[in-house]
């Protein structure tokens, strides 16, 4: 049984007893056993004592860690076989500095000691955002655009371009007109051939979100925002619609829509909006598309006269639009039509633009096809316009400065493009026809003008053109659109055709109501008037209904 006093049994007393006294009976010569630091009184300082309290002492050396030296002498040893002064050490001593010669025959690169070396870890993001601000700074300092858009260029990311949007308005917003005027300018000049319109949008809608931000430290930036905004859809980069579909991701309470009801209400709605928002900056650094226009053609007729090709390329560099290229590019070529003692000079001019970079090649490629989209209306007033253009294309590819992907593209599109241009064609037609109809209300004439046209398939669109027209004005319109409406389907128009002209109405009507404020009533009525007179025959598709039906059974 185990003693009461400690945790050592009686047995194991005794032999703890019996290990002692062995040890003092192996000791050498008494000679020694009567040294100051014999074995016996060493072992008798440290000698092994179990207190009352259960525990042993921790402060005693056990005999397996005391050793006798050479001289004699007991000394404490390292655990683990480590060794001590005079003694060879463990068999692994990894405490001493190991050296390595690269000079050994064995040596090996890989037990050199390695170190690491912290680095920062840079997101891309914030690159761009720093890059950006660089950008926007030197544009505002010396107003070239070219440059800029050059730069934002070569900074690549282009998935990052709705922060460069955000960050170009919001540090406009707060400096002066000048540089809000430099920041609209830029943005058209970025449109397409830069900046995606989608990422455009992106960045606006990142602006909407971030405006009650803003708002902290510009006090008036809700009305800034919407003054960019609305010149935004004035300069054809954000479309009309994007208020509406914009709205409907904001909360009600918030500043940004704020921001978008008084883009709509108070700039976009004002008559003659358009020209006031240009110059409400302003426009000291813009110049209008028309008057830029004007100097393409002053620059292009001067260069006939004198045919100087070198300061003809000097001007076009001058006019500092890189982006607008395209423009210089399809008045050449129409002069050279125009003209035909021109048409060498022009060739020469865009040939020499080409090669020497002022005009690019993606502007080159964009300026002819803007001539092929026009190439039926050109032909009112040249003839042979088609023909010439025939001929110019293959000549231009052939001496390199026209890239070949310009047949290519046409060559796939063609069809399309020719439907197209028929659509347009079309529209431009109807709208000559419904103007002198609502002069003259002459039913039959006009009848026979769809007729002399003879493309049936585009009826629903004569509808919505009609309507959409008539109610823009008074009620005579109105009225007369009504009763055309009903002696076209009795002549020339099918309950079909009048059913898909109402759902291309319905279809638009929201891009219809931010030009005509009643625009859902004013239809709602031009329907119900069609159901009175008749024009569903016997059936009307339910679903076309449906639009004008409220939760509560109302008809809107």
């Amino acid at each position: 049984m185990a003693s009461s006093e400690g945790f050592l049994t009686d047995e194991q007393r005794e032999m703890l007893k019996i290990a002692s006294q062995n040890v003092e009976t192996a000791l050498p010569s008494p000679r020694l056993s009567s040294s100051p630091k014999s074995p016996t009184t060493l072992l008798s300082d440290h000698q092994l004592k179990v207190p009352a309290g259960g525990k042993a002492p921790t402060g005693g050396i056990a005999v397996r860690h005391v050793r006798r030296s050479h001289s004699g002498k007991f000394i404490r040893v390292k655990k683990d076989g480590g060794g001590g002064k005079g003694t060879w050490g463990k068999l692994l001593d990894t405490d001493g500095v190991s050296h390595i010669d690269r000079n050994d025959p064995n040596y090996d690169s890989g037990e050199e000691p390695y170190q690491l070396v912290g680095s920062t870890i840079s997101d891309p993001l914030d690159e761009y955002k720093k890059a950006v601000v660089s950008i926007i700074e030197e544009y505002f300092s010396t107003s070239d655009v070219e440059v800029a858009a050059s730069d934002l260029k070569d900074l690549g990311s282009s998935e990052y371009h709705p922060y460069f949007i955000k960050r170009l308005v919001s540090m406009a917003m707060d400096r002066h007109d000048k540089e809000k005027e430099m920041a609209s300018v830029l943005l058209s000049a970025l449109y397409a051939d830069v900046i995606n319109p989608p990422l455009i949008r992106d960045g606006f809608v990142m602006l909407l979100e971030s405006v009650d931000d803003l708002a902290v430290d510009i006090l008036d930036a809700v009305d800034i925002l919407a003054l960019f905004i609305a010149r935004a859809v004035v300069d054809e980069i954000l479309p009309p619609a994007f208020l509406t579909r914009a709205k409907k991701t904001l909360p009600e309470s918030s500043k940004g829509y704020q921001v978008l009801q008084i883009a709509e209400k108070s700039y976009l709605s004002a008559p003659h909006h358009a020209e006031l928002l240009e110059r409400r900056w302003g426009g000291s650094t813009h110049v209008t598309v028309e008057e830029m226009k004007k100097k393409i053609a002053d620059l292009l007729r001067e260069y006939v006269e004198n045919g100087d090709t070198f300061e003809a390329c000097r001007c076009i560099r001058e006019l500092g639009v890189s982006f607008f290229h395209h423009e210089v590019v399809k008045r050449a070529l129409v002069l050279a039509m125009e003209i035909q003692t021109a048409e060498p000079l022009m060739l020469k001019l865009l040939k020499e633009a080409a090669e020497e970079g002022v005009i690019s090649s993606s502007q080159m490629v964009k300026g002819f096809s803007r001539l092929a989209e026009s190439l039926d209306d050109l032909a009112l007033d040249i003839p042979s316009a088609k023909t010439l253009f025939q001929s110019i294309v293959p000549k231009a590819i052939s001496e390199g400065w026209l890239d070949a992907s310009f047949t290519k593209s046409t060559g796939e599109d063609g069809e399309a493009q020719n439907e197209d241009r028929k659509l347009r064609q079309y529209k431009k037609e109807i709208v000559t026809i419904i103007h002198e109809y609502f002069l003259s209300d002459d039913i039959p004439e006009l009848i026979r003008s769809l007729e002399d046209l003879g493309l049936p398939e585009f009826n629903p669109i004569f509808l919505k053109k009609l309507i959409t027209l008539a109610m823009d004005r008074k009620n005579r319109e109105k009225e007369m659109a009504s009763v055309l409406l009903s002696a076209l389907h009795i002549e020339i128009f099918s309950t079909e055709d009048i059913v898909n002209g109402f759902v291309m109405l319905l279809e638009s009507a929201e891009d219809t109501a931010l030009d005509i404020l009643d625009a859902s009533n004013e239809l709602a009525l031009f329907l119900a008037r069609a159901v009175i007179d008749d024009m569903w025959d016997v059936w009307i598709p339910s679903d076309v209904f449906l639009f004008f039906w409220s939760s509560d059974g109302r008809f809107l």
